[in-house]
């Protein structure tokens, strides 16, 4: 089975936790086994918004993964990128993993948008989808459904 790996950091935008289930799940659909590394915050919310685990059923803890992470362990990496630390993080787990990659960056500043995908383009030869969004998950989940799409052709 082919293993994703998604980046979950700060979990201060509200369309952060439900569009990383909506992805886990997509992920599932497509035939991967979905591991989220994140924040403690953000971990924590995915525990208070999927308690069943039906979903979102591997969890680590970012900096644990960072520290044990090693070439060619995951099949893809999907990071949740709105924030300069994002970026890092996504750049950093980009070039450990050296695998297909999918930045999904949002912001609802539109400067800040359009530098964040411009930092992980610069620095990383990933897919990236973006857009404005901080409250509304639609315009992002549309464009992870075309990605993940994509990913099965």
């Amino acid at each position: 089975m082919k293993k994703a790996l998604i980046l979950l950091g700060c979990p201060e935008a509200p369309s952060q936790t439900p569009l990383a289930i909506y992805t886990t799940y997509s992920l599932k659909k497509a035939g991967y086994e979905v591991t989220i590394a994140s924040t403690p915050s953000a971990s924590k919310l995915l525990e208070v918004s999927d308690p069943e685990q039906f979903y979102v059923n591997k969890r680590v803890d970012i900096e644990s993964c960072l520290e044990n992470l090693e070439e060619n362990m995951y099949d893809l990496l999907v990071g949740f990128v709105h924030k300069d630390a994002a970026v890092s993080y996504f750049v950093t787990f980009y070039h450990i993993l050296n695998t297909k990659s999918l930045a999904i960056v949002f912001e609802k500043d539109a400067n800040l948008l359009e530098k964040f995908a411009n930092d992980v383009q610069e620095n990383t030869d990933a897919n990236i989808i973006s857009a404005r969004a901080y409250h509304n998950p639609t315009p992002l989940r549309v464009k992870i459904d075309r990605a993940i799409n994509e990913l099965e052709d």
